[in-house]
């Protein structure tokens, strides 16, 4: 398990790396993990299914393939992939906008949606375009899935109450329908299903390993059968086909492929991000392995495109089958080998068995999940220190609730990165002074007690510098001049933290340096970085300031003029 092997068949193929060195301990750990996640994977696959509005049998195809694929291409060796909550309520906005869930063709496009997802994810780690998930940054994503917790949770008011309640994207849509059809609650389907919840909160509190949810899978089958209460009202799955369909290639038509293409790109880009971020997780737990962010856009990539071939829906990394993954000592994703195996044979063998099963325990078990969705800890925390971004994550969470799941995220991203753009636009710009009896330079406004030089300002400029931020700058530098209240002979920039410049932040330097040339003030640069030097120098801009102008570093640039300053004394 050596973290520097970079031979390109381990590189694109983890598996050929570690299964070198696996041994009969690891796969004693692999095999118990795997078992306990698979017991944990068959209720949910079936839950977040119907919660996609899939036939819930599909939840179980999406826990088969994609879990083999991702054991050979994923980097991560505790990851539990498959149907997750997020990406089930985005198929089932995203896909319930062109056809009608449950429907034959609904299936069709969901296993489409899979495809496209994964031909999205493949290209991304293709061009390297990982880096694009930073833009979803952690407020916005944290006030996204608290919103679409909401959604989530109030989307199994129907099945839970026993009610036909029409889906909707939107929240208030679904508690207007709830209250109108409040007389109608069904008895029986209500207690089976707050029952579930009850049993399944009260077994995560007591003892959180135990498989509560098979449990109440199997007490809510055997109750439904003995009692007949299917006959008395109960919605039940009914029917599901035996075995596993023939593998086939989702239907492509262009038209559609463009109505998919929001959807599509949202579940590519929310189900890598939740997933690099729980592998990045379960790297720190386990620093003898490195995962691969690019790598692991092709393993989750090709464990969707293969997976709708074998007619699984979009999957991802889950938080709780992860965490069970590892709580049982999972050693390498061989564990995900023994729960699709586990599901293969329940999908073989078992089907008939659920015939029975009350649509009201799959969505207790999913209204189970919705508390670990919504994010209190994060908000709390911005709250306290960042009140920008606790607005950022609200105003993506009413979003959420008020717009939809799609429309919620898209507002969040468009103002973050309206707030990159501001950011970027208006750097810190500060001017400096010499910490008494030290060689350190800081901020005047944060450090008055900061020395400064006869006719010389200290700037400091905390950014690259390009066409959106030069005009802050040029206006930055006329402020602190004027609140110098120096007849300036000097102007040093310290520029460590300008890591780039663009043409027109070069063509602006070189105005700003003819400007105080006529005004008789020398321009001094310090601390310029080799990159950054090499364009100055392409560009002319060395030459316009001067060679003599540069310094490596402030006390260097400082030195040289009081230098200067005693020559000319002594001259005089």
């Amino acid at each position: 398990m050596e973290k520097n092997d970079t031979s390109p068949l381990n590189r694109y193929i983890p598996i050929t790396d570690w299964i070198q060195s696996y041994s009969a301990s690891d796969f004693k750990d692999d095999a118990r993990a795997g078992l306990t996640v698979g017991i944990l994977i068959i209720p949910q696959g079936m839950a977040y299914a119907l919660l996609a509005g899939l036939p819930p049998v599909y939840g179980l195809y999406a826990s088969i393939a994609p879990l083999v694929i991702y054991t050979i291409f994923g980097t991560s060796r505790q990851l539990g992939i498959g149907p997750v909550a997020i990406v089930s309520i985005l198929v089932a906005t995203g896909v319930g906008t062109i056809a009608e869930p449950g429907s034959e063709a609904f299936v069709g496009l969901a296993l489409l949606t899979a495809f496209l997802v994964g031909c999205t994810q493949f290209l991304m780690g293709l061009f390297r375009l990982g880096f694009l998930m930073n833009f979803i940054s952690q407020p916005v994503l944290s006030g996204f899935i608290s919103g679409a917790a909401f959604i989530i949770g109030f989307s199994q008011a129907g099945n839970l109450l026993g009610l036909d309640i029409e889906r909707s994207k939107y929240l208030y849509s679904v508690i207007h329908e709830l209250v109108l059809s409040a007389g109608e609650i069904h008895l029986y389907t209500s207690l089976i299903g707050f029952t579930t919840i009850l049993f399944i909160l009260a077994m995560k509190r007591v003892k959180p390993e135990f498989p509560a949810e098979l449990l109440c899978v199997v007490l809510a089958i055997s109750s439904v059968w003995y009692f007949e209460l299917d006959s008395l009202g109960v919605s039940i799955i009914g029917p599901v086909e035996e075995g596993i369909p023939a593998p086939a290639l989702p239907g492509l038509a262009f038209a559609t492929v463009q109505q998919l293409i929001p959807t599509v790109l949202a579940i590519a880009f929310l189900s890598y991000t939740q997933s690099i971020a729980l592998a990045k997780t379960m790297v720190r737990r386990h620093p003898e392995y490195n995962v691969d962010p690019n790598q692991e856009l092709y393993g989750l990539g090709l464990a969707n495109m293969v997976g709708s071939v074998f007619h699984a829906y979009p999957v991802a990394g889950s938080f709780s089958r992860t965490a069970v993954n590892d709580e049982n000592n999972a050693r390498t994703s061989i564990s995900l080998l023994i729960s699709a195996a586990l599901v293969g044979v329940t999908v073989l063998f078992l089907t008939p068995l659920i015939y029975y099963l009350p649509q009201a325990v799959l969505a207790g078990i999913i209204i189970t999940a919705v508390p670990g969705l919504v994010d209190i800890g994060e908000a709390t925390f911005l709250w306290r220190i960042r009140k920008r971004e606790f607005t950022l994550m609200v105003v993506t969470f009413l979003s959420t609730l008020l717009f939809g799941i799609l429309e919620g995220i898209g507002i969040g991203v468009l103002i973050s990165l309206g707030i990159v753009i501001h950011r970027s636009s208006y750097p810190n710009i500060v001017m400096l002074g010499r910490l008494p009896d030290t060689r350190q330079y800081r901020d005047l406004e944060r450090h008055p007690e900061g020395l400064t030089q006869t006719n010389t300002i200290i700037i400091r400029i905390d950014a690259s510098l390009y066409f959106a931020n030069i005009s802050h700058m040029k206006r930055k530098l006329e402020e602190l001049e004027v609140v110098s209240g120096k007849n300036l002979k000097q102007v040093i920039i310290d520029a460590i933290g300008i890591n780039e410049v663009d043409s027109s932040a070069l063509h602006a330097l070189k105005e700003l340096s003819d400007d105080y040339k006529k005004r008789g003030i020398k321009l001094i640069f310090s601390g310029v970085k080799g990159p950054v030097r090499d364009i100055f120098e392409r560009s002319g801009l060395e030459d316009v300031v001067g060679r003599e102008q540069f310094y490596l570093n402030i006390n260097e640039a400082v030195e040289h003029l009081e230098h200067e300053r005693e020559e000319e004394s002594h001259l005089a």
